[in-house]
């Protein structure tokens, strides 16, 4: 091989290179970018459900909740949502998770974990070895099978 043929052989390497890592980089901001969106979204979600709690004492139902997540900016990235206000009892922490959804990055470094609404609006990533610590301490015997489902 003369010169010009290994400078050929070293760029096209180099492009073939470059252009996995931006295959690779556009695959992990897709996923970023879908996570932010499902807790942006789901912050909207806590808003609906908050201004409803205080205009009416109580929690909506889940048929309400449902009905709402449509007209969520973005609500077709948090997914499949679990409303957990049928299992609160009134004197519980504001902490406690009132709504999450699971949310899987297969293809990319980002790890698997959830969107989780807490009882006073707070929304936050969790991993899903952390998630599912806290919801075995706050789960009740009816949602026994609620992760699995």
């Amino acid at each position: 091989m003369n010169s010009r043929q290994k400078a050929l052989l070293v760029e096209s390497l180099l492009v073939l290179a470059a252009t996995a890592a931006a295959v690779v980089g556009m695959m992990h901001l897709k996923d970023y970018v879908n996570r932010s969106e499902a807790v942006r979204a789901m912050d909207q979600l806590g808003e609906i459900i908050l201004a409803y709690r205080a205009k009416h004492g109580s929690l909506p139902s889940k048929a309400y909740v449902d009905r709402v997540k449509g007209e969520v900016e973005g609500a077709v990235r948090m997914g499949n949502i679990r409303y957990r206000a049928l299992y609160i009892d009134r004197d519980v922490p504001d902490e406690t998770i009132l709504a999450y959804s699971h949310k899987q990055h297969p293809s990319s470094f980002l790890r698997d974990g959830y969107v989780v609404l807490s009882l006073d609006g707070a929304v936050r990533w969790m991993p899903t070895a952390q998630f599912v610590r806290l919801f075995e301490t706050q789960r009740t015997p009816m949602e026994a099978d609620a992760l699995t489902q």
